[in-house]
């Protein structure tokens, strides 16, 4: 058997394995909380009473999965360059008050007035990247630590410019804070044209199905080609694994590191758009937060690779969709964490145990090879 094919069968089987125990495990959970687990089961697949209920809930379930898959590229980036780029949270607000400010300010065709928008985000975001990557290459600070503190500097500067200079009109007795509304121009068109192929209603909650995933998807075939298919993405890898090699092969593992950060940043800048561009129209105080570090928990359940990552975008939307179902069954919508958690920790340590176990196989036929030859000769 080849060992790339034993390499994924050992995969496959590892994480069949931890969703199994994930499984086991958080039912012990669901019972300890008060609820059922056949109870739990049932609601993750209540999908609704009505064919217009179902489609609203598939929406929700795409929705949520698209900026989860953006926020798994990003951090995937950086791990590909062995760096932990811990601060998608805080580029990605940042990206997206900055974003969503300077698209209010002024009127376009709807095609470059979301490419601006766009444009803007991807540059917050690297530039913000840019800083903790310069801090490593220069002074040798740890990314972890400083992508952390530029995460708190982040939130609190996207919380002080929704209330102050990007400040729009309040409405009256309203308690949030919102920038200016974008124009008609640049809301990106939805996609609920797709359920009517189907046979399908289409979804009627607030931005349907968003038109974003499109640009999720290009993103993704991009970042794969990039990461797997060019020089660019070999000299990523190879400076992650060793940079004092790569140097010698005439890689330059600092100019590397700059270049994965800013690219992990411009991505993370692209989190936020999906809500802004297909729902809210602008960025308030109750903007989605949380996504980038969910994005951490989906690379690494998607092995870094893009249909992977699309696949854990795809699983952690399907259980955030079920915390309504789940609290009309008397199960606590805590539950959904539990899982997530438990499903992250035990598929990374599958793929550590198949890792070695694969490792070990491939070892034992090398040496069987060796020996053959030896006897031949």
């Amino acid at each position: 058997m080849p060992a790339g094919l034993n390499r994924a069968l050992f995969t496959v089987a590892g994480a069949v394995v931890a969703v199994m125990l994930a499984i086991a495990i958080c039912s012990v959970a669901i019972v300890i909380a008060g609820g059922g687990p056949l109870d739990a089961l049932a609601a993750f697949f209540n999908w609704g009473a009505t064919e217009r209920a179902e489609s609203n809930a598939t929406a929700v379930l795409l929705d949520r999965a698209v900026p989860l898959f953006i926020a798994g590229l990003a951090v995937a980036v950086g791990f590909r360059m062995n760096l932990f780029n811990i601060g998608v949270e805080g580029q990605y607000r940042l990206a997206a008050i900055c974003a969503a400010f300077v698209g209010s300010t002024f009127t376009a065709p709807a095609p470059i007035q979301i490419a601006v928008i766009i444009l803007v985000a991807a540059l917050v975001g690297g530039l913000y990247a840019l800083i903790p990557a310069v801090m490593k290459v220069t002074r040798g600070v740890n990314e972890v630590i400083s992508t952390i503190m530029l995460n708190y500097i982040a939130i609190s500067l996207s919380a002080y410019l929704v209330r102050g200079p990007f400040m729009g009109e309040r409405e009256a007795g309203s308690l949030v804070t919102t920038t200016p509304q974008l124009p008609e121009s640049a809301m990106f068109p939805n996609l609920n044209f797709v359920f009517e192929w189907f046979g399908r209603i289409p979804p009627t909650r607030s931005g349907g199905l968003w038109g974003f995933l499109l640009v999720a998807i290009v993103l993704g075939v991009v970042i794969w080609f990039v990461l797997e298919r060019t020089r660019f993405g070999f000299e990523v890898k190879a400076s992650g694994l060793n940079g004092p090699a790569a140097l010698a092969s005439g890689v330059n593992p600092k100019r590397m590191v700059i270049a994965a950060m800013v690219l992990s940043g411009g991505i993370a800048g692209l989190i936020g758009l999906p809500e802004i561009l297909g729902d809210r129209g602008a960025f308030n105080s109750n903007f989605t937060a949380g996504l980038g570090f969910l994005g951490i928990a989906v690379a690494l359940l998607g092995r870094n690779k893009p249909v992977g990552i699309a696949i854990a975008a795809l699983l952690f939307a399907f259980l955030d969709r079920a915390q309504g179902p789940l609290q009309d069954a008397n199960v606590p919508a805590s539950v959904v964490t539990i899982i997530q958690g438990v499903i992250v920790l035990l598929v990374v340590v599958a793929n550590e145990v198949t890792n070695r176990l694969a490792l070990r196989v491939e070892e034992r036929r090398a040496a069987q090879q060796l020996g053959k030859l030896e006897v031949a000769a």
